[in-house]
């Protein structure tokens, strides 16, 4: 029986590590693909069988992107549009899931249930409304302008995302914090303000990855080379009769490390948030 159980948690050690195995290459194969494409020369990314690791690595795809093209301008424009786009919808997110968490008033769950429908809109149906608005107001081909877009988009998102967070934090808290003196704002900044700091957290890497890796939006709302971004960049390397495959993957791959480094950055802060409460003791 004991040689049966040894053999089945043996099949059973490898199947898993089997699976694991093919999802690590499933994800990271495109991406080392991409890096090995961008050391690369203009003839080796054409040539047929491909090669995966470049016969004379070079970095004349980094040199043309950075030195010679747009691409720092495009990314200071990204990292602008993402970290406003963010910021902003978290704060306001926040300010909204607080109200509909602790106060209750007429139409609140209508108004909540227009909120999370307004999620079911495919984003390519308001393409056209956000262009005249924007038009109209001045704001196209701006930073504002899709900083504007970009957090309509998110804004549900991060008021259901919060508002779920807060609702986690015992109401005994605020009233506890007020009886001792506290103001309302200040109960909710030095109480709730800590607790669903996890939910901050996720609020702005989804809105940050969101607004950073768009390209619809950004070439419908944007027409000039000022305010072009990274994406937008990356997708006019793309021509009708040649593609500059080193080029377009030194880019590419200059485009991941700040979703990356973002992530690497808030990882264990997330952790150590989630597996954190708000009551001790």
């Amino acid at each position: 029986m004991s040689r049966f159980k040894a053999e089945n948690l043996f099949r059973g050690t490898s199947l898993a590590w089997l699976v694991i195995g093919f999802l690590c290459v499933f994800n990271l194969g495109p991406f080392m693909w991409m890096l090995s494409t961008s050391f690369k020369t203009l003839q080796e990314s054409y040539a047929i069988p491909p090669t995966l690791i470049p016969q004379n690595p070079t970095l004349s795809g980094y040199d043309r992107i950075l030195v010679y093209g747009n691409f720092p301008l495009y990314f200071a424009n990204s990292t602008i549009v993402a970290l406003s786009t963010a910021l902003f919808s978290t704060f306001v997110g926040l300010l909204a899931g607080y109200g509909f968490s602790r106060f209750s008033f007429k139409g609140k769950t209508l108004l909540m249930g227009a909120i999370l429908s307004s999620q079911m809109l495919p984003g390519v149906l308001l393409v056209g409304p956000y262009f005249k608005m924007l038009a109209a107001l001045g704001l196209y081909d701006t930073r504002t302008g899709l900083v504007i877009a970009f957090t309509t988009i998110t804004l549900p998102f991060s008021t259901w995302m919060l508002k779920g967070f807060i609702d986690t934090v015992p109401v005994e808290l605020d009233e506890a914090a007020m009886v001792d003196g506290c103001s309302r704002l200040r109960a909710f900044f030095s109480v709730i303000f800590p607790a669903i700091a996890p939910g901050m957290v996720a609020t702005i890497v989804f809105a940050f990855l969101l607004a950073w890796g768009d390209l619809l939006w950004c070439l419908a709302l944007t027409t000039s080379e000022s305010v072009a971004t990274v994406t937008l960049g990356l997708a006019r390397l793309v021509t009708q009769f040649r593609i500059e495959w080193p080029q377009l993957m030194a880019g590419s791959v200059v485009g991941a490390i700040p979703p990356i480094l973002l992530y690497l950055l808030l990882q264990n802060y997330l952790i150590k948030g989630l597996t954190g409460g708000a009551v001790k003791g």
